[in-house]
């Protein structure tokens, strides 16, 4: 018996008014890349394009979110959810914002890159929640804190909730950027140790008990007197940007590593999502898969997508999609179908072999690469976007992206030819904000589903709201 035609009442119109407002709103240009069609969102007529995004998706200043409504993220199965509700992830990565809060003349710029994230409708960011041994550290040297730059993190943590903006923080770097792995390297040398790699980082105890320390020094918030552990505000905690280990192909000394530090982790905080930060790379476990690797170095740097994210106590998968840096630094029409392949290769595999989201942590295009133009920028954004959706209409794994990363005017000196400023990219901020308003219109639609007497499981069968309609 169809009871879900009898209650379908006022609210029933209400989203059906709601849907052909939309499909009579957006138009398209395509764009055709290597004979695909890409299509190119147009939302409106606007000059400027943060003006729509604000209607729609709304500034939440400090006390006018509902406190029960903000409640930390969990995963069900293969999706992230909030108080029952599927949650998809569409958000940017800025790295600097703890940095650039130590210091009052640019603490601005941290405000000022929520709010214009805010107003295209982006929901997380992954930014740093380290900065070890450089130019204002946090962590001076082993387990000791500048208690300045840890208020400069909570006032991060504290705007970030203000605009509905919840955060993946990184605790630490494989590479020497903000000091990571390096870093320590260089504290056990200095304390006598017999070092001969950067990689002994993964390896050798004292470092390890140094990086385990620094997973317990987040303790609670100066402004808002939440314990970090205790927060909605922090989507996840990320062990490390891109860890690889060079000196084991085989990947057995990552693998360790990992499973030594969710363990540490998930003893400190049991309660927030935890993640690796891996780049993807297939390894030896998936000789089958490695095809999907941009190349056959991929699978010599000690990582091993599949057998990493098997970890107890990692909670969602993650990889970056960077064909300019790993296929070649000239634009190429082969930059796209290599996005959708690799896109649906994890999204198959973290559906069918690990039951759990995968969200593309970095990707992006970068204006130094020769024959750089924003319309192919447009489209490689347009795929990764338009791969994620038809995940999301079959209840697929593929959780969201992260786009690397999103910039304020005024902080050119940070960018490493990857920085997205709305103000002067008008077509990727309508991009972007379409890209929100799907994903809202999917969360809004499900919800109101399940409300309204939906007897279906989360997460894959309620999507199917999608054809039902």
């Amino acid at each position: 018996m169809d009871t879900l035609g009898k209650k379908f009442g006022f609210k029933g119109i209400f989203w059906v008014a709601i849907l052909v407002f939309f499909t009579v709103n957006l138009s398209y240009n395509v764009l055709v890349v290597n004979g695909d069609e890409i299509m190119e969102p147009v939302v409106g007529k606007l000059d400027n394009p943060l003006a729509y995004s604000i209607i729609n998706h709304g500034i939440y200043e400090e006390g006018e979110m509902e406190d029960e409504a903000w409640t930390i993220v969990q995963t069900k199965g293969n999706q992230f959810v909030v108080n029952g509700q599927p949650f998809y992830v569409n958000g940017f990565n800025t790295y600097w914002l703890m940095e650039f809060a130590v210091d009052q003349s640019t603490r601005g710029k941290v405000n000022e890159v929520f709010q214009q994230a805010s107003s295209v409708g982006l929901t997380v960011c992954r930014t740093w929640a380290f900065n070890d041994g450089q130019g204002q550290a946090l962590q001076k040297s082993p387990s000791v804190y500048d208690e300045e730059v840890f208020k400069a993190l909570d006032f991060v943590v504290s705007e970030a909730k203000k605009y509905k903006i919840r955060l993946i923080l990184t605790l630490t770097n494989n590479w020497d950027g903000y000091g990571g792995k390096p870093q320590y390297v260089k504290w056990g040398k200095a304390a006598g140790l017999n070092l001969t790699s950067d990689d002994d980082f993964f390896t050798d105890s004292t470092i390890k008990s140094y990086y385990k320390a620094n997973l317990k020094a987040r303790l609670v918030n100066t402004l808002t007197n939440i314990t970090y552990k205790d927060d909605p505000t922090i989507f996840a905690w990320e062990l490390m940007n891109e860890p690889r280990c060079d000196a084991d192909p085989s990947g057995d000394k990552i693998q360790a590593w990992i499973e030594e530090m969710a363990v540490c982790a998930k003893s400190i905080d049991p309660k927030h999502l935890l993640e690796i930060g891996l780049e993807g790379f297939y390894g030896p476990s998936t000789p089958n898969r490695v095809r999907y690797n941009p190349s056959k170095y991929a699978q010599l740097i000690g990582t091993d997508f599949i057998r990493n994210h098997q970890v107890l106590g990692v909670d969602f998968a993650s990889a970056h999609i960077y064909a300019d840096a790993w296929i070649s630094r000239t634009i190429s029409d082969s930059h796209i179908p290599f996005v959708k392949s690799w896109m649906q290769a994890h999204i198959e595999d973290a559906e069918n072999v690990l039951n759990m989201p995968v969200v593309f942590g970095e990707f992006g295009v970068s204006a130094k690469d020769r024959g750089y133009n924003s319309s192919f920028r447009d489209a490689f954004i347009g795929a990764v976007y338009d791969t994620l959706i038809n995940s999301t209409k079959k209840g697929g794994s593929g959780g969201g992206s992260l786009l690397w990363q999103l910039f304020p005017e005024g902080t050119d000196s940070m960018d490493d030819g990857y920085a997205i400023i709305l103000s002067k990219s008008p077509s990727t901020s309508n991009i972007i904000s379409l890209q929100s308003t799907r994903l809202e219109t999917f969360n809004s639609l499900c919800s109101w589903k399940c409300h309204w007497g939906c007897k279906k499981k989360h997460p894959s069968e309620t999507v199917l709201f999608h054809d039902e309609l």
